[in-house]
C-alpha cells in the first residue's frame, strides 16, 4: 500500500475517531453510478496494439503505482481522451506544445 499524503491521513485520522461517519447513497444515486459504471467497463471489443517496451514499462510501472492492473489503466485512459476528460499538457518529454 501506498503511503498516505497528509491529506489522507488527516482522513483517516478523523474517521477512526468517530469524526467522520459512513454514509449509503441514496436508491437513486446508487442506481445512477451502477449505470454509469456498467457503461463505462462494459468491454465488447478486443483490441491489440504494439507499444516500445520502455512504454510498456513505464505504464506497467504508473499501474501499480495506482494498485491496478496496467490493461485496466490503458483502457482509463483512452476513455478519459475520447470523452474529454483528459487534456494533453505540456511535460518535460513534449517538445514545449500545448494541444486542446
Amino acid at each position: 500500500m501506498k503511503k498516505l499524503d497528509a491529506f489522507e491521513q488527516a482522513i483517516l485520522t478523523d474517521y477512526e475517531q468517530g469524526e467522520l461517519k459512513s454514509t449509503s447513497p441514496s436508491k437513486v444515486k446508487l442506481a445512477k453510478f451502477k449505470a454509469a459504471a456498467a457503461a463505462t467497463f462494459l468491454k465488447e471489443k478486443r483490441v491489440n496494439i504494439r507499444l516500445s517496451t520502455p512504454d510498456l514499462m513505464d505504464i506497467q510501472a504508473r499501474a501499480l503505482e495506482e494498485g491496478l492492473p496496467y490493461q485496466t489503466l490503458i483502457a482509463s485512459v483512452l476513455h478519459k481522451f475520447v470523452s474529454g476528460r483528459l487534456v494533453e499538457s505540456t511535460s518535460s518529454r513534449s517538445n514545449g506544445t500545448v494541444r486542446k
